[in-house]
């Protein structure tokens, strides 16, 4: 009987008509050894899909066909090896693995048949070329770049809510359509690789779109063919001892925060985000240029000036990087006024001195001659729920937020009347206080919740103030200093700030939620901070 199925379809143009390679493989030059169960144009597999015209073979000894489904009368790739049974398992399993994710940017799998003779995948026709191609013609604008950055996060975020990894991420399996649509190409079973490896390939594709050069040398495209191997991909620039040179000293017109995003991704010193999470990141960078100076979205982290020329030989410690917000096509710092507020006459003060700035005696950390610090995950030394105007009801369980067990965190109540903190008398919003023991040099904070709708921000201050109902308020009052942008109605579970700039400390931080989501039940709104992490040095 046949079973959905089936992995994706890279693309090759030859001589102007679009050419399709099983499995993101390049076509071999010899025609296929015709054999019993050997496929021939017209016949009709599975009473349903015709075999119009052999495009090419790929360096597993797949044939590749174009066909229609008689059925749907629709354009198919039909990916068939001869002969089936044990010897076609692995593709089988591939393709009813890729069938159990459906996404606008995965090619789509239809069928996935063994006929013991032969055996054959049935999956979408896709007219178009694969970014690999595309580049032959010339480095990508950050414009687009970004696009084909954020469809590739896209799709992996749904593969990865499955629990699967996609494992194939490069220049040969991101396709561009005729129609501008971007498809992730042939998903691999092999267990060998992992949902980080995927997020960090995603680095690759940028910098690969971004200079033409693809970033790893030490790993050559996967499913290259002998006499093939990387032809068409250029080495990334660089120096003596093997670092890569970043987007901006390869081209110029490179957004610097989309450099410094690339460049991090890349380094193996920093722990990635989740791909939800850089989904969001790219999706709020994938903003059409007319647009941006009306809504200022973006990263906040920046590399640089232009004027700087960093060493091939920085790595993600040793980049400038200031707190800002960019537009895609233009990069501009923003200083933020900070007004005073002034507290409402409580008693209670400060027990802690603010937090001291980089002490004199330290390098700062654009310093060339400073070697970079290693990013690692900080200790948090004390947590507390921060609940000014709320009856102190939900200071319970705060522990739970650095327990290292997402499963268990601490909850709100449940609110019957709106989600929203400002709708509610006397309560602005509630959170999660975070006391790193002394000052660091932090890099990112990450948040994990218990589920999508949620809004919430990242705040700093200078100074511990007592838990109490009027030590709360002056908390918060103080804790002005946002950490990147708002989450407005999150669609993800997991939030990650990293506008953090790299020549301040912090000590204290507040993640602080502004709404809650609905619960599924439509029974009032809930939400539930299962883990909270920092990474920093």
């Amino acid at each position: 009987m046949p079973s959905s199925a089936g992995p994706s379809i890279d693309t090759i143009t030859e001589g102007g008509r679009v050419t399709q390679v099983g499995e993101g493989q390049e076509a071999e030059e010899s025609a296929p050894v015709m054999t019993f169960g050997a496929p021939t144009a017209g016949e009709i597999l599975a009473e349903r899909y015709e075999l119009v015209e052999h495009i090419n073979n790929d360096s597993a000894g797949r044939l590749v066909w174009r066909g229609v489904d008689v059925v749907l009368r629709r354009p198919v790739a039909v990916v068939l090896r001869y002969p089936g049974g044990d010897s076609a398992t692995e593709m089988l399993q591939a393709a009813v693995a890729a069938s159990r994710v459906i996404h606008p940017n995965l090619v789509g799998v239809y069928d996935a048949i063994d006929e013991s003779e032969r055996a054959y995948v049935v999956r979408e026709w896709v007219d178009g070329r694969s970014l690999r191609e595309l580049v032959v013609e010339g480095p990508l604008d950050p414009a687009r770049a970004t696009a084909i950055g954020n469809a590739v996060a896209s799709a992996l975020a749904s593969v990865h809510a499955t629990g699967m990894v996609h494992g194939n991420v490069h220049p040969g399996t991101v396709m561009i359509s005729d129609d501008g649509r971007v498809v992730l190409a042939d998903a691999r079973t092999d267990c060998a690789d992992s949902q980080e490896n995927d997020v960090r390939a995603v680095g690759g594709i940028l910098y690969f779109a971004l200079t033409g050069h693809w970033p790893h040398a030490e790993a050559p495209l996967r499913g290259a063919t002998a006499g093939h191997g990387r032809a068409g991909i250029v080495d990334a620039v660089r120096d003596a001892s093997g670092s890569i040179a970043a987007p901006r000293q390869v081209r110029a017109g490179v957004p610097a925060y989309l450099d410094d995003l690339t460049m991090d991704l890349l380094d193996g010193e920093i722990a990635p985000p989740t791909s939800d999470v850089l989904a969001a990141e790219l999706g709020r960078l994938d903003v059409p240029a007319e647009d941006h100076f009306l809504d200022q979205t973006g990263t906040i982290r920046f590399t640089a000036d232009p004027g700087d020329e960093p060493s091939p030989l920085a790595a993600a410690g040793g980049r400038k990087v200031a707190v800002g917000i960019a537009g895609l096509l233009a990069v501009a710092l923003v200083a933020l006024l900070v007004g005073i507020s002034v507290f409402d006459g409580d008693d209670d003060s400060p027990r802690t001195q603010p937090v001291a700035g980089p002490s004199a005696s330290a390098p700062a950390s654009g310093d060339a001659t400073s070697p970079a610090a290693r990013i690692r995950p900080l200790t948090i030394e004390d947590v507390r729920i921060i609940d000014p105007g709320g009856d102190r009801g939900e200071l319970r369980n705060a522990e739970r937020v650095i327990d290292g067990d997402e499963d268990k965190g601490w909850e709100t109540a449940t609110y019957q009347n709106s989600g929203k903190f400002g709708n509610l008398p006397g309560k602005t919003g509630m959170g999660v206080w975070i006391d790193l023991g002394e000052p660091h040099s932090v890099k990112s904070v990450r948040a994990v919740l218990s589920s999508t709708g949620a809004s919430a921000e990242l705040r700093t201050g200078n100074a511990d103030f007592p838990s109490t109902s009027s030590g709360d308020k002056q908390l918060v009052a103080a804790y002005t200093d946002r950490i990147g942008q708002p989450f407005e109605e999150h669609n993800g579970t997991t939030m990650t700030f990293n506008g953090f700039n790299p020549e301040e400390k912090y000590q204290y931080l507040l993640f602080w939620i502004t709404e809650l989501p609905e619960k599924e039940s439509g029974e009032g709104w809930k939400l539930g901070v299962q883990e909270i992490t920092v990474q920093g040095s």
